[in-house]
C-alpha cells in the first residue's frame, strides 16, 4: 500500500493506493466513525484488478485543513479536483456511510468524469426513502450528532468507547472490525477538530438535503450506472432506495445484497464486497477479470 499527501488549499489529502499498474481506477470512501482503512481489506482485494484508492475525507486522520468542506458537495468538489490532479481516467467511486452521500453528491456534480458510481449502506439527504428514515427512532443519533457542540463535550476522550456502541450494535459481525481497527478509528478522531469534523457531516444535512433536491432539477437525467449495495442484516427495504435514486433522476441503478452482514460490509465481509463491485464494474465494461 503507498501512501501520499495531496496538497489542497489549507492542507493536504492523505490518500492510499494499491494497483498502481491498472488502468481502470476505483476511488473508495469511508463513513462515520472510521478512515480510509475501513476499506484496507477490500483494496487488497481489488488492486488485483484495478488501481485501488482510498482518502481519508477532509479533516480525518491524515487529511488534516485549516477549514475542511463539511457538505457532501463541497467534499465532492474537493475530491474532484484531486482526481483531475492525479489524471485519474477510467474511474469508479465507491462510499460507505457518510462516504456514500459524497459518492452521491458526486455523480450528480461530476457525472461526466465518472464510468461507475457504488453507494453502501446509506440513506441520501433528501432523496426518498430520507424522511421515513428521519422519522425512525432507531437513527436517533442523526439528531444527537446534529446538536452544537453537545457531542463533542460528551465524546471527547471517550471515541473509542462511544464508537464501539456503533460497531457492536449495527454489525452482523462485530468481531470483524478488530481491535487495532477500533485503535486505528479513534485515533483518527482524536483531535478536537477530527471529532467536530464528523458530526459537523451531521449538522449539514438539511444544507444536504436542500442542494440534492436542487440537483434534480438541475441535472435531469443521469445515465452514469449506479450500484446500490447493503447488508441482508442492515434495517430497511433495499427496492425503497433504489425507486428513490430513480425518482432523482438516475436511469441506470441496480442493487445487490451482501449476505451474512449488517451495517460495516466492507469489513465484515471483504470477499463478498470485492467480488460484488468487480462484477459490476465488468457489467459496466470498465475491466474484465478472472474470477
Amino acid at each position: 500500500m503507498k501512501h501520499s499527501q495531496v496538497p489542497v488549499n489549507g492542507g493536504s489529502i492523505h490518500l492510499a493506493e494499491t494497483g498502481l499498474d491498472h488502468q481502470a481506477c476505483v476511488l473508495f470512501l469511508h463513513g462515520w466513525p472510521q478512515d480510509w482503512s475501513a476499506w484496507r481489506r477490500v483494496m487488497e482485494l481489488a488492486g488485483r484488478h484495478v488501481h485501488a484508492l482510498a482518502v481519508d475525507l477532509p479533516g480525518i486522520g491524515g487529511s488534516v485543513m485549516r477549514n475542511p468542506p463539511v457538505t457532501t458537495r463541497d467534499i465532492a468538489d474537493m475530491l474532484n479536483s484531486i482526481a483531475a490532479t492525479l489524471a485519474l481516467k477510467n474511474l469508479a467511486i465507491v462510499g460507505h456511510d457518510i462516504g456514500g452521500q459524497v459518492a452521491y453528491a458526486y455523480l450528480g456534480r461530476h457525472a461526466a468524469s465518472l464510468r461507475a458510481a457504488a453507494i453502501m449502506d446509506v440513506v441520501i439527504p433528501g432523496v426518498p426513502p430520507w424522511e421515513d428514515v428521519l422519522r425512525n427512532p432507531a437513527i436517533w443519533h442523526f439528531s444527537f450528532h446534529a446538536i452544537p457542540e453537545l457531542p463533542e463535550l460528551l465524546v471527547d476522550g471517550k471515541q473509542r468507547a462511544y464508537f464501539n456502541f456503533f460497531y457492536d450494535a449495527l454489525a452482523r459481525h462485530p468481531d470483524r472490525i478488530l481491535p487495532q481497527a477500533r485503535t486505528a478509528y479513534a485515533a483518527a478522531y482524536a483531535s478536537p477538530q477530527a471529532l467536530a469534523t464528523g458530526f459537523d457531516w451531521y449538522r449539514a444535512f438539511a444544507k444536504d438535503a436542500a442542494n440534492n433536491k436542487a440537483a434534480v432539477n438541475s441535472n435531469g437525467s443521469i445515465t452514469t450506472p449506479l450500484l446500490y449495495i447493503r447488508g441482508r442484516h442492515e434495517a430497511g427495504d433495499i427496492n425503497k432506495y433504489v425507486a428513490g435514486f430513480r425518482s432523482a433522476g438516475i436511469q441506470a441503478v441496480r442493487s445487490a445484497i451482501i449476505d451474512d452482514c449488517g451495517h460495516f460490509a466492507p469489513e465484515e465481509q471483504p470477499d463478498e464486497v470485492c467480488h460484488t463491485l468487480l462484477s459490476f464494474l465488468e457489467e459496466v465494461g470498465m475491466i474484465q477479470w478472472q474470477r
